[in-house]
């Protein structure tokens, strides 16, 4: 198909974007199951160190080792260390040692690939409008992060009886911040159909990353073997649920997801259904009650909190 055009009928909306869903779609969707989709191009370093959390015989010192080889994720690991996220304890490191040991292997994986991907979506070189998708993604994806941060933190606060002690804001904040880490795939594959000298409207593209993200995410996550929770709030679906926690990081996802969507006078909130507790329930009304100044000085300050 080399070109594509079509006068939009408002009654057949959901007809047209199933049709058109089709070619494109069909492209994604089978690289995506076949698991040849293209990964993100991250750094070496960054490969390495996942390569490493898959072997039984890794220790702190290998990667604090790798991670030295980059000197500029070396200094956002040792500064999120540092962070009131990730540093309880409030006793300042200043090398990587001490700061690997502090967050564990996998802690430090989470971090370089996050970091990773949101300086891939500032720098990429596709076309403009790509590259827009992608800068908007960062945005959102902090704005989320940070929103999942909040939920966590008020969670813990909530619950009276330290039965919540297992959650923890930074991997609440590491989540969100990958949980849309395959449209970054989805982009990439939508410039490379554009290249081949095929036209999709960039509204459809758009509607057709909207439906295929968190299957990508799912893809991507799992190739590089993060953990069910990671796999759970990308796929937005439970892959494994741990009976004896009441509240898991998909649920605090998805009220991070209503929240955003009450903030902003999303009419999709009517179709949004969330499981809530009574910690969640008490965490959703002291956010919902912030002003809207209030509220984006929380996110303001949770990320840089983090580190970020």
């Amino acid at each position: 198909m080399n070109h594509l055009s079509f006068f939009w009928l408002s009654h057949d909306k959901d007809k047209v974007l199933a049709a058109l869903r089709t070619e494109f779609s069909q492209l994604t969707s089978k690289s995506i199951s076949s698991g040849k989709i293209q990964l993100p191009p991250i750094p070496d370093v960054v490969l390495k160190i996942q390569k490493l959390c898959t072997l039984e015989g890794t220790i702190i010192k290998d990667i604090s080792d790798t991670l030295l080889e980059d000197p500029s994720l070396t200094a956002i690991v040792i500064r999120m260390a540092n962070s009131v996220v990730f540093n309880r304890r409030n006793i300042t490191c200043t090398d990587v040692l001490t700061a690997v040991s502090r967050l564990g292997i996998f802690r430090v994986r989470d971090i370089v690939t996050a970091q990773a991907i949101e300086q891939l979506k500032h720098s990429s070189n596709l076309n403009k409008e790509c590259n827009t998708l992608l800068r908007k993604s960062a945005a959102k994806s902090r704005e989320f992060a940070a929103v999942m941060t909040m939920i966590c933190e008020e969670l813990i606060v909530e619950c009276q009886d330290n039965s919540l002690d297992y959650l923890e804001p930074e991997k609440a904040l590491l989540t969100g911040l990958l949980a849309d880490i395959g449209l970054f795939c989805l982009i990439k594959e939508y410039y490379d159909y554009l290249e081949k000298g095929n036209y999709l409207d960039l509204e459809l593209a758009t509607y057709i990353f909207n439906h295929e993200c968190n299957a990508t995410s799912y893809h991507v996550l799992n190739q590089w073997q993060f953990d069910v929770d990671f796999l759970a709030v990308a796929k937005n679906e439970h892959t494994y649920r741990n009976t004896d926690h009441p509240i898991d990081y998909l649920n605090i996802a998805r009220i991070a997801s209503h929240l955003l969507m009450f903030r902003n006078k999303d009419d999709a909130i009517d179709e949004h259904d969330i499981e809530i507790t009574l910690e969640g329930a008490g965490a959703l009304y002291t956010l919902t009650n912030l002003s809207n100044s209030q509220f984006n000085n929380r996110i303001k300050g949770t990320l840089r909190s983090s580190g970020l």
